[in-house]
């Protein structure tokens, strides 16, 4: 018999989560430092968990909002990683693709001490959670 009984190791409670891979008019790519763990103090996308009974969609457009004050549009999903949660829990992180819907200073709030719009040079000397800038480079997601 093969499968995951409860309390065993491969009986990992998943996370529905998603990011928001939001690049401005000069290809600069939106980024938050992180209030919380997991990653506190650095640097990530815009994200979160998904809430009962919301979309993807829904989810991304919360986020963005909470974290930046932006408004966006949500894309096609251009990829999605797994990462440790507290307690063994394994996020299951969906990243979509996003535009501006209006274009508005953004501001920190909630999950973010810090917003800004990094471009490529910029964002290699930025503390990056891990796996971002692999996973970036892998979708074509890399600012300008």
């Amino acid at each position: 018999m093969t499968g995951a009984f409860p309390g065993s190791p491969a009986a990992k409670r998943r996370v529905p989560c998603v990011g928001a891979l939001v690049h401005d008019d000069e290809g600069r790519l939106l980024l938050v430092r992180r209030r919380n763990e997991p990653g506190a103090g650095r640097w990530s996308v815009p994200g979160g968990r998904v809430e009962p009974g919301e979309t993807d969609a829904d989810a991304v457009r919360r986020e963005v909002l909470e974290e930046t004050g932006l408004h966006v549009t949500v894309g096609l999903r251009v990829g999605t990683v797994e990462r440790p949660g507290p307690s063994g829990a394994i996020f299951d992180i969906r990243d979509y693709a996003c535009s501006l819907a209006v274009v508005t200073p953004p501001v920190a709030g909630d999950d973010a001490t810090e917003v800004t719009w990094a471009d490529r040079g910029q964002l290699k000397g930025m503390d990056l959670v891990d796996g971002l800038w692999d996973a970036l480079h892998d979708w074509g997601m890399l600012p300008r």
